[in-house]
């Protein structure tokens, strides 16, 4: 199995993203976060662990590449804690920056500003999930990830450093995290560009996580899911008037602030302003 392969390559009906190559650098992630859709399907998630012999196939992988873009990473973080350690994930932008590669990173992490220098050589752009500007929130829900307060501190660094950066306000929770006011004019005035959002999708191994870590919340959230909800994709979606109501309010928050936005895989692409994943800002059209 490569691992550089496309994203997506089932074209799923929700998904908006234009086409592009993913890579992931680890299997699994140590972030523990409670809503993780990646460890219903990757077994052993919470085992962070490097891809076997990542470095030596990745030159012979990207010895191939001719200026594609590269998103990483869209299953597991390209910068886990393990990656303090390792430093794979920088290895892996050292080879793909001298292929000329565009890359998106889509991280939970502020690690990500160790590698500016980087990610200056060529397009880049990179994608900062926040779910919540209250750090006690951000405990609860993403246990093990960087606070978010260090994750805001991260956004105005990559800015400074002319770094086009977006912000993933993503999952939306209700009742934990469906009122993020502040949190979007903190990133507007911090000149980020583009807000990308999302509603939690339910799938049967994230429920227990959630009911255990999240009881109240779990059962207000109940009858949303599982006796008003939308089936789509072996996902269980809010029901779409709530999810249509949530995302349209974060859209008219971006609109306020001259936010550029996108819902991911919602259904509900008449509310984007941009492509979903920002890839707008690779072209370095950063004026709106």
């Amino acid at each position: 199995m490569n691992l550089i392969s496309k994203f997506d390559p089932w074209r799923s009906s929700v998904c908006t993203c234009p086409s592009k190559l993913t890579l992931n650098p680890y299997t699994g992630c140590d972030h523990m976060c409670v809503y993780c859709y990646a460890s219903s399907y990757i077994p052993r998630f919470n085992d962070c662990r490097p891809k076997k012999n990542l470095i030596t196939r990745l030159r012979k992988e990207a010895a191939k590449l001719k200026g594609e873009t590269i998103s990483m990473s869209n299953s597991s973080d390209p910068y886990p804690n393990l990656e303090i350690e390792t430093s794979l994930t920088r290895k892996c932008l050292e080879i793909i920056t001298e292929q000329s590669c565009r890359v998106q990173i889509i991280t939970k992490s502020n690690h990500v500003v160790r590698d500016i220098d980087l990610l200056r050589k060529v397009p880049s752009t990179v994608s900062i999930t926040i779910t919540t500007d209250d750090d006690a929130v951000g405990v609860l829900v993403e246990p093990k990830a960087p606070l978010p307060s260090e994750r805001l501190e991260a956004v105005e660094t990559l800015v400074g450093k002319g770094i086009p950066t977006c912000v993933r306000v993503d999952p939306i929770i209700p009742f934990v995290n469906d009122k993020p006011e502040s949190l979007m004019e903190t990133i507007a005035a911090m000149g980020v560009k583009h807000v990308t959002s999302s509603t939690l999708k339910i799938k049967p191994s994230i429920w227990p996580r959630i009911s255990t870590e999240l009881p109240n919340i779990a059962e207000r959230l109940k009858s949303l899911y599982f006796k008003r909800g939308e089936r789509m994709g072996g996902y269980i979606f809010l029901p779409k008037d709530i999810r249509f109501a949530l995302m349209a309010t974060i859209g008219l928050l971006a609109k306020k602030h001259k936010l550029r936005f996108g819902t991911c895989r919602e259904g509900l692409s008449c509310l984007n302003t941009a492509p979903c994943d920002g890839s707008w800002l690779l072209n370095g059209r950063l004026g709106l």
